[in-house]
């Protein structure tokens, strides 16, 4: 047996044990007894102290260095580029700092998701203080005297850095300001009122996740306080919420989330259970729920027939027709949810995450400073005061399990649905047609056969290019978006 398959074979157990991990974490999430909390803990540090052994396993290293890439193919140097990658960054992380971040992140997003429901945040701020050390010591490791936070952003946006982030933002915000302030100069589409059963809204969230092309056979959804998606290959799951005053936070998270599982379940099955079989990146993950979501699931041909789906299941809920429900539905509201937020503003609301987090990560902002800091950004960028602690720096899951540098991936997703919506859109010219009876398959399968099926076979950027011709940029994005709300609003 050679180096590369021997190193693929043992690579493939450690992928499976990697899923069990992640089976572990949605169990957490999703149904997991309040008190076994503790226990978990124990447990997810276990599985990350195995995991830490094999990535770091000094057979990976001996048959690394004796294969010879020349004598592979695409698929072969690509599966090698992302296991040296692993092996080298986690070979810098020790051991026991690997497995106390573990420990330390499960047990932390309990005491977070307490204190948000008491609305406490000196109740979650002295566990978020272990967590930023911790991972401040792991950055530290990684970066090996470089920048601290562009190592972590290279966990989710391999090659990508803070500085290029912060140029793109940058380049984004004045363009984003005019139009968010422009749109609320307005006048605003009419607002969605009423009761809405939750059991009737999860009854209609699982056609909308089929209508996307969900596969149930080898998924399920389930609710959560945070929506998010789990597992690869055969498994993946989603999960969403309801609210009875607001069905499309839930409609909506569903076809995100299916967004993000359709990229997992459309991967090609011979990179099961390899490092090709996951998304090559968060920003590219982020594309594919945002372009569901939004470019497709948000536009006028969709929405036409979410609200003939609506009828059905609600009756009449206020809305006189479709075209008034496609402004009602992309009604740019002030808020405080970034998961709840339009497209007009969404990108506003990590740009703040993304400059708090950085400081925190390079020491320029204290953990006890943080609350402060979050409602000051907030009151000068959209205007109005944080009312309370769950709707201000508790609102969101990310820093309590430790993903920092996660958050700006999530405008890099919306940088790259727009570049991807711009090539489908020419690709498939009766896309809208297909849409406005409720079939995405047009859609759905460019994007499958395009960039989907591919998983992570190239680089985060060459994905984008391999499936639009072009580089991405962030005008496309921009653009759809002042063509969309200047029609809506009537600018």
């Amino acid at each position: 047996m050679s180096a590369y398959e021997q190193l693929m074979g043992f690579t493939h157990t450690t992928q499976a044990l990697g899923e069990v991990a992640g089976r572990l974490g949605w169990d957490q999430e999703a149904i997991m007894p309040v008190g076994a909390a503790p226990q978990r803990a124990e447990e997810m540090a276990a599985m990350e102290s195995v995991l830490h052994a094999r990535r770091i396993d000094p057979k990976v290293g001996e048959w690394l260095a004796a294969i010879d890439e020349a004598q592979l193919d695409e698929v072969g140097r690509a599966q090698v580029r992302h296991i040296r990658k692993s092996f080298e960054r986690t070979s810098k992380v020790p051991a026991d700092l690997a497995a106390e971040i573990a420990k330390m992140t499960s047990r932390a997003q309990g005491i977070w998701a307490q204190a948000r429901s008491d609305e406490n945040v000196a109740g979650f701020l002295p566990t978020l203080e272990e967590v930023v050390n911790l991972k401040r010591q792991e950055g530290q490791a990684l970066a090996a005297g470089g920048d601290v936070y562009d190592a972590m952003v290279d966990d989710y946006e391999p090659e990508m850095t803070a500085a290029e982030i912060a140029a793109m933002f940058d380049a984004m915000r004045p363009r984003l300001v005019a139009l968010r302030a422009a749109v609320l100069a307005a006048e605003a589409p009419q607002k969605l009122s009423g009761q809405f059963a939750s059991v009737k809204q999860m009854a209609l969230t699982a056609k909308l996740a089929a209508s996307f092309g969900y596969d149930f056979d080898h998924g399920r959804i389930d609710c959560v306080t945070h929506p998010f998606c789990s597992g690869s290959g055969k498994d993946v799951r989603i999960t969403t919420r309801t609210s009875e005053s607001d069905p499309f936070n839930c409609f909506y998270s569903t076809i995100h989330e299916v967004g993000h599982a359709a990229y997992e379940q459309g991967i090609d099955d011979a990179y099961l259970l390899t490092p090709l079989g996951r998304g090559v990146s968060m920003g590219v993950h982020e594309s594919q729920s945002r372009i569901y979501e939004n470019q497709m699931g948000r536009g006028r041909a969709y929405t036409g027939w979410l609200f003939e789906q609506m009828k059905a299941e609600f009756g009449d809920f206020g809305i006189a027709d479709a075209e008034a429900f496609y402004g009602t539905v992309n009604r740019v509201n002030d808020g405080y949810i970034r998961t709840e937020a339009d497209e007009v503003q969404y990108n506003l609301h990590i740009m703040l995450r993304f400059d708090l987090e950085r400081a925190l990560m390079l020491g320029d902002l204290a953990v006890g400073d943080l609350e402060a800091a979050w409602n000051d950004r907030f009151n000068a960028d959209f205007g109005y005061a944080v009312d309370k602690p769950s709707n201000g720096v508790l609102q969101d899951v990310h820093w309590s399990v430790g993903l920092f540098g996660y958050f700006p991936t999530y405008s890099l997703g919306n940088v790259y649905a727009g570049c991807l919506n711009e090539a489908m859109r020419a690709a498939v010219p009766d896309l809208d047609a297909q849409l406005a009876q409720g079939d995405t398959s047009g859609g759905t399968g460019w994007l499958r056969e395009n960039l989907q099926r591919h998983g992570g076979l190239r680089k985060p950027a060459d994905t984008i290019v391999h499936a639009t011709g072009k580089a991405p940029s962030g005008a496309p994005l921009l653009d759809y978006l002042e063509a969309k709300f200047g029609d809506i609003y009537k600018l």
